[in-house]
């Protein structure tokens, strides 16, 4: 997993990576953003459509081995479940392709994105800081949307669905192009929790709940894919495509169990997930978020790498 090629993206991430990090006070070791999670082993198994759509190893194979990472949003590794700024939730799926070949998928529970650039986003972080943020909304319309959405909590981590904002494009054995974006969808009952039912729980309360299901068994969610039409937007993570746009099963994630409490603790820390696919067969469109995310992840992979255990 390279760096980008752009030294100012390169920059703009690092700056990113500071910013956050001293927004929330993040301890050594820990993502700036999305800090306290777990991992959960499993196997992705694709439908007929995903192998249409797509000729990557993944979409193709009988099944594939993930590592799927379940997190609450900020920068801070203790906050609690309840804490409305865990919201949105996070969701990394890793398929491991072989040797150390692997590709991955990220994904939030909300479609909205703040923002459309990495410059926007240090903007956003200084407007937040400074005292500004008010006026900075006022210029940033797609800002204010991702501030004003719903950002529900369920009763599970399983229970909630999730969006990849950034478009990607399928590339089919006979190298037909698609424009998609991800989905990933509970198969369990949810339950959307309101304010007076999220004050009775605990501060784990996702986490021992998704402990407590999958040592009782497997449990199922499944990979989507909304399929863009022509004139769609593909570079911008903040503008939606309509909802009439035709959705495709890819498969099924079959979580299995959570890793033991050492090995996750140190998977955690040396684990970087990543936005670009580098996978044949799927390719990054021209959002230039993806790029920059990349750099994001990289660069606060490598920091936590070094940090002391």
């Amino acid at each position: 997993m390279p760096l980008s090629t752009d030294d100012k993206t390169n920059d703009t991430a690092a700056n990113l990576v500071k910013g956050l990090k001293g927004a929330f006070g993040t301890p050594p070791g820990y993502r700036p953003a999305h800090a306290k999670g777990t991992l959960v082993t499993g196997t992705f198994t694709p439908t007929a459509v995903a192998g249409t759509l797509s000729k990557a190893k993944h979409f193709n194979d009988s099944s594939t081995p993930i590592t799927v990472r379940f997190s609450n949003s900020t920068g801070i590794p203790v906050i609690p479940d309840t804490d409305a700024n865990a919201s949105p939730r996070g969701l990394g799926i890793r398929f491991h392709l072989g040797g150390r070949s692997h590709t991955d998928i990220i994904t939030h529970s909300t479609p909205f994105f703040p923002v459309r650039t990495g410059e926007d986003f240090l903007a956003f972080l200084g407007a937040l800081g400074g005292g500004t943020i008010q006026e900075f909304l006022g210029t940033h319309p797609e800002t204010l949307a991702f501030v004003q959405a719903p950002k529900p909590t369920a009763d599970s981590f399983v229970g909630l669905s999730y969006f990849g904002v950034n478009a990607f494009k399928f590339v089919s054995a006979d190298g037909k192009g698609t424009f998609v974006r991800y989905r990933v969808v509970p198969t369990v009952d949810t339950t959307t929790l309101i304010a007076e039912e999220l004050a009775t729980k605990g501060p784990e309360f996702l986490f021992e709940e998704l402990k407590e299901s999958l040592g009782a068994g497997p449990v199922e969610m499944k990979l989507l894919a909304q399929i863009a039409e022509e004139g769609d937007v593909t570079n911008d993570a903040t503008v939606h495509w309509p909802e009439d746009r035709k959705v495709e099963e890819l498969g099924t994630l079959k979580l299995e169990a959570l890793e033991e409490p050492d090995k996750n603790k140190a998977d955690q820390k040396y684990i970087i997930y990543d936005p670009v696919p580098r996978v044949d067969g799927v390719e990054s469109s021209d959002d230039p978020l993806i790029d920059m995310r990349a750099s994001i992840y990289l660069i606060s992979g490598r920091e936590r790498r070094a940090a002391p255990p």
